[in-house]
Order: structure tokens, then sequence, then C-alpha cells
């Protein structure tokens, strides 16, 4: 069933006639005491670009009001994505990647004059002119963890991580860490060039240290290769499974952008069969709602653009229902919502977009904006 949210839309962060007003692909968290914590590849200047660092925005009145940007982690490099998850008593962990520099010099510097605009063509060719200088060692990309253990207000040093997905972990009921993603630039990887499987890593402290359990190994029913696959998420279900998503795109999959689903009924050493959602849009972001409602978020990508949630009632076996978040999208450059929920049981789904004013006019730069909506009674 097609539902019209109905949710009240608002902002996180949008900047406007400056250079670095580009960001996206979100995560947000919420603590005990009910404040809000959204993280965000932040102050760029475009979807691919060397200047994205990690910022944090706090809410303390659920949505109403954000801080401004909080910078959290900052390399040479574009430090995209930002997954965070809340560990309780202040602790929380926060997570990104960064593509090598190789990436920029060799498929993306020699188009920079002529897909940038005017005003950003100096400043980017200035910062990839610099990475020629980058020490070796920081020059590899990688996926990456910084823990805090005071609510956000210091962090730790930077842990590397075999592997990456935009949200990051998701917390068990006994404490433990469960990170299902896929492996980037990695040490473990049998040939980094060419493999690149989606496996799950567990922590048993904190974050600090983690250890492989099982590959969650792609469908075999099909042709499909582990090119088609990325970003997964996974969440514990209440008899202790694991219920893991996975989006699939390019021009072989259903509507080019989609989700497939698998369980591990063994903590991440094995998998089920995927299951393909047939739902168009991706990546995913689940939560598990006080009503039992399984809840996955998603970014659509074609007509009508916008962010969509398909929920299932019975654990991920069916999903029953499907809700237009936001359908003021534009293009394609949109998505990778993530959502929490709030005291009085409504949801807060935050996600990047081109903000829509109340008279239609479009910015030309993304935003960190959310909506609040519920679940149908």
């Amino acid at each position: 069933m097609l539902i019209n949210a109905n949710g009240t839309h608002g902002i996180v962060n949008r900047v406007q006639n400056a250079l670095f007003t580009y960001q996206g692909w979100p995560s947000v968290a919420r603590d005990e005491k009910g404040t809000l914590y959204a993280v965000a590849s932040s102050l760029r200047v475009e979807h691919v670009c060397p200047f994205g660092k990690t910022a944090m925005y706090i809410s303390r009145d659920e949505g109403k009001t954000w801080t401004p940007p909080i910078v959290i982690n900052d390399t040479y490099l574009d430090d995209r994505d930002a997954g965070i998850v809340y560990m309780g008593n202040g602790r929380m962990l926060v997570t990104w990647f960064t593509h090598p520099t190789k990436y920029y010099l060799n498929q993306y510097y020699h188009g920079i004059v002529n897909s940038t605009q005017k005003t950003e063509t100096a400043p980017v060719l200035g910062m990839l002119s610099m990475y020629q200088f980058i020490p070796e060692e920081l020059s590899h990309g990688g996926s990456f963890i910084r823990i805090s253990e005071d609510y956000g207000v210091t962090w730790s040093e930077t842990i590397q991580v075999p592997i990456s997905a935009p949200h990051g972990p998701s917390l068990c009921k006994d404490g433990t860490l469960v990170y299902l993603g896929k492996e980037l630039w990695s040490s473990t990887m049998e040939n980094p060039e060419i493999e690149s499987v989606i496996a799950l890593y567990a922590s048993n402290d904190g974050g600090y240290t983690w250890q492989r359990r099982g590959l969650c190994d792609k469908p075999k029913s099909d042709e499909l290769s582990w090119d088609n696959f990325h970003e997964p998420h996974v969440i514990e279900l209440p008899d202790g499974r694991l219920f893991g998503t996975i989006r699939a795109d390019g021009k072989e999959v259903y509507r080019g952008f989609t989700v497939y689903s698998t369980i591990s009924e063994d903590g991440g050493i094995t998998w089920s069969e995927w299951k393909h959602l047939k739902v168009s849009g991706s990546p995913p972001h689940l939560l598990l709602h006080s009503s039992g409602a399984l809840v996955c978020v998603i970014g659509r990508r074609e007509p009508p653009f916008g962010q969509r949630a398909i929920v299932s009632y019975d654990l991920g076996e069916t999903w029953e229902d499907e809700y237009i978040l936001n359908d003021l999208g534009i293009d394609t450059d949109l998505g990778y919502p993530a959502s929490v929920e709030l005291d009085d049981g409504s949801i807060m789904t935050v996600y990047y977009q081109k903000y829509t004013d109340e008279n239609g006019k479009t910015d030309p730069k993304c935003s960190i904006l959310y909506t609040k909506w519920r679940l149908k009674e």
C-alpha cells in the first residue's frame, strides 16, 4: 500500500551564497536524554570534490533547531559519507570513508575544468595540485572510525576498519557492535584491485577492535557481480537474528536501483539466500520501531524523486506499506536517509536533497534535511 506520510519537513543544515555549500550522505542517532546527533559529509563544493569533512549537528529540541556544523574529522582527502551509532552513557561512534588520491587524479582531475562551475574551478584545482605532496601513508584511502566517550565533545584517534557502509554499524542488545559493509581498500582482501565483497565484522570493545565473522555472499540465482552490490545496513531483530539489507544498482538490476535482504541466525557467520525486495530506491537504513514494525528508508532516484520508507510487520518476511516521505526532489542527487524514533513514537528521518522553498524555488546544491512522520495506526 502506498501511503503519503504527510510529514513535517525541516532543515538540519542549509548553506547559501557561499563556496562550500554542498553536503550529503547523513546519518542520525539519539541518546538517552533525547538529544539528536546528525552527521554528514559537509563543507563541500559538489558531489565529488576534495573538500569533504565529517561534521556533526546537534539538536536538543527534537529537530526544531540544530547547531552549526561541528567538524569532528578532516583529513587531506575527501571524507565521504558519515555513519553514527549511540552506545549509551555518552559513548558514540562515527564512521566515514575516503577515496585514494589516485581516484581523483586519474578519474576526476582531467575533467574538472569542464564539470565544475567557474567560481569553484580554482580552489578545486589548487587542492588537487597538492595531492602529490600528501604523505604516502595518508594517500591510500579506506574506511575509518572515531569514538567519543563524552557525548561527542572529544574523539579518539582514527581507527581504520576493513569495510565501509554509509550508516556504519549497529548496536546489539548485549553491547556487541555489528558492522555489515563492503570491503574497501583492505589488507584482508585477497586481491584489492578486483575482489570487493560484503562481510560482517563485530566488535566487543565498543568499536576499538574488529573481527570478521563471515562473508555475506551475493545471490546465486542471477548473474549479478559484486560490482552491483554496495552500502548495506544490518540490525538485530528481537529474537537475536541479524537482518541485513544491501543496495543493488546498475542497468542489470530492477529499476536500476533497489534493495536485497538477507538473514543470519548465527551472529553473522552465515547468511540466507538474498531476497529481492522489488522496491525502487536505495541505499537502505533499518529501524526497529517500538510497535514492532521494521522500517527501511531509501532514496528514490527515478520520478517522482525523493525519500521513501517501506514497512514490514513480520520482521522482514513481507513489506506491506510504502510511505512517501518527501517527493520534492528534482533529480537523482539525493537520498541516504536514516531514521530514529522519538519519545512519542514518531520517526525522524534525515537525508540529503536540494531544498525547495514554499515558492517552489530549488537550491542548486544539496542540504541536510529531515522529515518527521508517523506509522499508520
